[in-house]
């Protein structure tokens, strides 16, 4: 039996995210598909629109028969370290034997060349980095401008475009993991992720919560029906039930002012603690928190050519889960993920889980209430940082009866029968 492992958020599943997946299982010629997907917040450094129990239920109902949670501390950090957990929880397995993800370059070779670099760290490319890290650029700009210098005379890189970025990390992990996984690509189609403006059949995640925003704020009170020909009809139906039970949508302005109350009480010395939080960015951080009054007017203020509003938004909501850089060194430092904690099956995925149970080399989460007092404490603490995550996301919600406590530990594991 072929295995492909797909790494996802779909926040919320769309055409783009479908059309990935059944030519990636048409790629891999996979007969089962496991999905390692955001938990409630995502790479962007936000909420996701619904919970990842609704989000699950979208993948199992598009293709999908296994879906797994991408811890906290990686679903919530950059690009290297989200691909890392992803493919670590992929490895872990011990079944995947094909991994696929969207690029706009659409060759692999291409990318994997790239990674290895990335790998090696030739002195050159290194030194290049530092130059252009000295200029005051982003980490991520100052990366592709020193490949690019390195590369100059072997042959021109790709572009480092959002997906193509991602692409090269799971590449990289692969690598640094020694695994046996073979990784595929196939070409982005639509627009860019990050594109406003709907675009038909096929648009963007972002373009997709945007719309959805703007429409709830005009149409009061709800529910009402949400009408899109970029959404699948399960996700349309997933979506409109959980707004309708005032479960969604969660956007990153239902935090403000949790923020901004975390943030004058905190100290900078307290900032400092925080992940990616370096070279005096605790006191720009600190100092805009007083002279601000919403999340969009703080994220502007904070954000420059270096410190980009992604990783800002990072780490304001990390503020939230209390998560220190020592905790993060601490998990990478002992091998990232510490367990692979299941959100939904169907039968296929009932399949996937017996395989798993012989070959998984991390502990495979069923009932997460199992766990609490796990003998492994970085098992435990990842777990706690997962529950007060959720604890915190519910907040986000419009109905008062969903925001109890505890629901980490209560919720059920969505179970497909097809």
């Amino acid at each position: 039996m072929k295995v492909l492992g797909l790494i996802v958020e779909y926040n919320p599943f769309h055409n783009g995210h479908l059309y990935h997946l059944q030519e990636s299982k048409k790629l891999s010629g996979a007969d089962c598909v496991i999905c390692v997907m955001s938990g409630n917040f995502i790479q962007r450094g936000e909420p996701s629109i619904v919970n990842k129990w609704a989000r699950a239920r979208m993948a199992l109902c598009s293709g999908a028969d296994l879906v797994i949670e991408l811890p906290f501390p990686y679903a919530m950090s950059s690009a290297e370290y989200f691909a890392f957990g992803a493919v670590k929880i992929l490895d872990s397995l011990g079944i995947v034997n094909y991994v696929c993800f969207g690029s706009e370059h659409g060759s692999i070779d291409d990318l994997k060349d790239i990674a290895q670099v990335f790998v090696d760290e030739p002195h050159e490319y290194r030194s290049a980095l530092q130059n252009e890290l000295n200029k005051g650029l982003s980490f991520p700009a100052a990366r592709e401008n020193a490949l690019t210098r390195y590369l100059s005379c072997k042959k021109s890189p790709v572009s480092f475009s959002s997906n193509n970025i991602l692409g090269i990390e799971y590449l990289k992990a692969l690598i640094k993991l020694k695994s046996d996984i073979t990784p595929l690509t196939i070409a982005r189609v639509g627009n860019t992720y990050n594109q406003e403006q709907l675009s038909g059949e096929i648009s963007s995640a972002t373009a997709i919560r945007k719309h959805i925003d703007r429409e709830i704020k005009e149409i009061k009170p709800l529910p009402f029906s949400l009408q899109l020909p970029a959404i699948p009809q399960e996700s349309s139906a997933i979506l409109e039930e959980e707004f309708k039970s005032g479960r969604g949508p969660v956007f990153s302005y239902h935090f403000e002012l949790l923020i901004l109350s975390m943030l004058r009480k905190m100290k900078a010395s307290d900032l400092k603690q925080l992940p990616f939080v370096s070279e005096g960015l605790e006191n720009r951080i600190k100092e805009a928190s007083g002279n601000t009054g919403s999340l969009n007017e703080l994220l502007e203020s904070i954000s420059t050519k270096r410190y980009t509003r992604t990783r800002i938004q990072r780490i304001l909501f990390n503020t939230l889960t209390g998560m220190t850089q020592k905790l993060f060194d601490d998990f990478n430092n002992n091998g990232g993920p510490q367990y692979i904690r299941v959100l939904g099956f169907n039968q296929k995925g009932r399949t996937l889980l017996s395989l798993m149970s012989k070959s998984a080399c991390l502990p495979v989460i069923i009932k997460a209430a199992d766990f609490k007092n796990s003998c492994n404490p970085l098992l435990g603490k990842m777990l706690e940082l997962e529950a007060l995550a959720t604890d915190l996301y519910v907040l986000g919600y419009s109905n008062p009866q969903y925001r109890k406590a505890g629901q980490e530990f209560t919720q059920n594991l969505v179970i497909e029968k097809y």
